[in-house]
């Protein structure tokens, strides 16, 4: 599977989800990808800035998902990029 698949298939699990979960959440939400998959696409998705990882006092990270605009021309340009390089 490409990494701009994987990292496509971990984003839409949590446009679906909500608004934050797990990590573990997500990986549940992805039983196709392995874990190692599910943590790099969330790696590329906050350094990104499509979600922001936080380690809650639990210990446990947490993945707040922002709104997204997928409908609008400026994300269709960004996505481009991203799914032009892992080609």
């Amino acid at each position: 599977m490409l990494v701009a698949a994987i990292i496509e298939r971990v984003h839409r699990a949590l446009e679906e989800y909500g608004k934050e979960c797990s990590m573990e959440e997500v990986v549940g939400l992805c039983p196709d990808l392995t874990w190692n998959q599910v943590y790099l696409a969330i790696d590329y998705l906050n350094k990104t800035g499509i979600v922001r990882v936080a380690l809650d006092p639990n210990r446990t990270y947490t993945i707040h998902v922002y709104p997204s605009f997928s409908e609008s021309p400026q994300a269709v340009s960004h996505q481009n990029p991203m799914q032009q390089a892992a080609s």
